[in-house]
């Protein structure tokens, strides 16, 4: 069982990624996966920073980096929701 968000990118052509966490990890910090097309990493929330990066390019690390920033309230109170729960 995992939570699931969708970040997205603003764009003509959008590109969505796939934001989510694994129910098994709830005794690391605060994290987001965030997947697209095969390639996956992971950003711990506070602070937010990268933990891993398999197959993103530097340049799209970057993007979603921002989309994780900018969802980053929404991100933690889902994490807290769920283990809290």
């Amino acid at each position: 069982m995992r939570g699931s968000r969708r970040l997205q990118k603003s764009q003509s052509a959008r590109i969505s990624y796939r934001g989510y966490f694994f129910s098994h990890e709830s005794s690391e910090p605060p994290h987001i996966h965030v997947d697209r097309d095969g390639r996956t990493a992971k950003f711990w929330l506070e602070p937010i920073r990268l933990a891993y990066n398999l197959g993103f390019r530097a340049d799209e690390l970057r993007i979603i980096e921002r989309l994780v920033t900018e969802n980053a309230q929404r991100s933690k109170e889902a994490w807290n929701d769920f283990f809290d729960a």
